[in-house]
């Protein structure tokens, strides 16, 4: 035998527990047997409901064991009435059961439910953190943006500010090269160079440079005198040739050279005394002005008495206009008086205004009243005459698609008849004829067996037939074409012929019509007069027996 190792238990590979078969010996009943319904995952291993379940079981049987017997009246009351009692236990049992399954079911959709709210808490956070986060990006990208226009802004006043007076500058090369900060020397990169962007590529690579050994062998390749320096001291250079001109070659040196020098100068240069004005003008002061005047301030005492008089002439002002109102009024009191006795009048006539004009007002209340009614009668009866006309208008529009529908299907049944007519008449058609080729066929066949012909005197009877409309066609054909020559000779003949002769033609043509019409008039003439004898002996025949 072999050994084998597994990565399983025998728990993980047998699936259910075995069982062994059973025999249950006659008459007994082991209580044993009620437990063949639970299995493995169903009830097995036992827990404490189905504990439970045995000793309920169990309890059954023993009321079923203390049931009373069927023998009599009392006893099966008995025995109803215990079993009602046990089946609404049972029912209680169940009930109860029932609302343990819904309280369970119950926990079960309370964890799932809260389950679901801290999750939607947890994507709830996360989205409302990506949210922030994003916020915080645009925030860092706007704060970047407006520090980097900012620095921009500030180059550009600084730039503007050390050119005040909007002067150009030329490029100074002389002082970018001798400033090593410089745009020469160490370019911005706002300004378009990125002088380390890719540099690795420049970078030189060697065996001979990376290495102890390849800088070894680079030395020993090397001759000596690259190895030995031999410093010599340099000569001077003559710029000048033997006619005083410049060279090429050293026209930049001396151009530098008179530069330094005039820098030196400028630098060196002593300042002027100022020089005395040429022109002097002499400038005239204003004439001054006169001095303000100042009022005197009047005393206390002076105001008082003023103030006193001005209220006094308003007092006086006012009597004086009360006085002469009141004496106008006494001359004119019948003239107010009149006027009162007339605005009384107004007030009655006012009065009957009122009167007339609320009269009115109720005319016209009375009037829009029955206006109102009869607008209500004539809406309902445009309602009730619309109603009718839509009906009307209805029934019309369906017997008009009625009709319509009708007459389609009219067109349609015509036109099937006539498709169906023509194709009658086209099978009636190929009938007739194949009819008629089937009594031909069957005379044929008739006067071949009556006849007493074979087919050869039948053949011999078509060929001739066949000969004989041959010879017809080519003797009309021959006629045809001796006609045309005929009249070709005919027409060649009169196109020929003299004036005497078409004279001689004439006079044959008119001879041959008037000479037998001559003839045949006295051949008449004789008939009549041997006629006339008789018809005369005729007459007196009559004529002497009616007398």
């Amino acid at each position: 035998t072999l050994g084998t190792q597994t990565d399983y238990r025998d728990g993980e590979a047998q699936t259910d527990p075995y069982s062994p078969e059973y025999v249950v010996p006659s008459g007994s009943v082991p209580e044993l047997l009620t437990l063949a319904t639970l299995t493995w995952g169903r009830g097995l291993p036992v827990g404490l409901v189905e504990v439970e379940m045995i000793e309920r079981a169990r309890e059954k049987r023993a009321w079923e064991a203390t049931l009373p017997a069927m023998d009599s009246a009392s006893q099966i009351t008995k025995r109803r009435k215990m079993m009602e009692d046990m089946e609404r236990k049972e029912w209680a049992f169940r009930e109860q059961e029932i609302e343990k399954l819904q309280e369970v079911r119950l926990e079960v959709l309370k964890k799932l439910l809260r389950r679901r709210e801290e999750n939607q808490n947890k994507l709830d956070a996360k989205r409302l953190d990506d949210h922030w986060q994003n916020h915080q990006k645009v925030k860092e990208e706007k704060i970047k943006k407006i520090q980097h226009d900012c620095a921009l802004r500030l180059r550009k006043l600084i730039a503007k500010g050390n050119n005040m007076m909007g002067k150009l500058d030329r490029r100074d090369i002389i002082k970018e090269y001798t400033d090593f900060a410089s745009q020469t020397y160490a370019p911005l990169s706002r300004i378009g160079y990125f002088p380390d962007n890719h540099s690795e590529r420049y970078v030189v690579k060697n065996l001979y440079l990376n290495t102890f050994a390849g800088l070894c062998e680079l030395e020993a390749s090397l001759p000596d005198s690259v190895t030995q320096v031999k410093i010599e001291a340099p000569k001077p250079k003559y710029t000048t040739t033997k006619t005083g001109f410049i060279k090429r070659s050293a026209k930049l040196e001396v151009e530098l050279a008179q530069i330094h020098q005039a820098l030196l100068e400028k630098k060196n240069k002593v300042k002027e005394p100022k020089k005395p004005l040429h022109f002097l003008e002499k400038v005239e002061r204003p004439v001054p002005r006169p001095p303000t005047p100042i009022l005197e301030k009047p005393s206390i005492e002076e105001e008082e008495t003023e103030l006193a008089v001005i209220c006094l002439q308003k007092l006086l002002r006012g009597r004086a206009i009360q006085n002469m109102m009141f004496e106008g009024k006494e001359k004119r009191l019948e003239l107010i008086q009149e006027l009162r006795t007339t605005h009384a009048l107004q007030e009655d006539g006012q009065l009957l205004l009122k009167a007339k004009e609320q009269m009115t007002q109720a005319l016209q209340q009375q009037h829009d009243l029955q206006m109102h009614k009869l607008s209500s009668v004539e809406n309902h009866l445009a309602r009730e005459e619309g109603r009718a006309l839509a009906n009307t208008f209805d029934f019309l529009s369906k017997e008009l698609v009625r009709l319509q529908e009708e007459r389609k299907i009219h067109a349609f049944v015509m036109l099937a008849e006539r498709q169906r007519r023509m194709r009658e008449a086209e099978e009636s058609g190929r009938r007739q004829v194949e009819e008629r080729r089937r009594r031909e066929e069957d005379e044929i066949f008739r006067q071949a067996r009556e006849g007493g012909c074979t087919i050869d005197s039948y053949l011999e009877d078509i060929i001739l037939s066949s000969m004989e409309n041959t010879a017809e066609e080519q003797a009309r054909e021959e006629v045809q074409r001796m006609a045309v020559e005929i009249n070709d000779i005919a027409y060649e003949m009169e196109s020929r012929r003299t004036r005497l002769q078409s004279e001689e033609i004439v006079a044959e043509l008119v001879y041959d019509f008037l000479i037998p019409e001559a003839e045949k008039m006295s051949v008449r003439e004789k008939v009549r007069q041997s006629q006339r004898k008789h018809i005369y002996a005729a007459h007196q025949i009559i004529h002497r027996g009616t007398e």
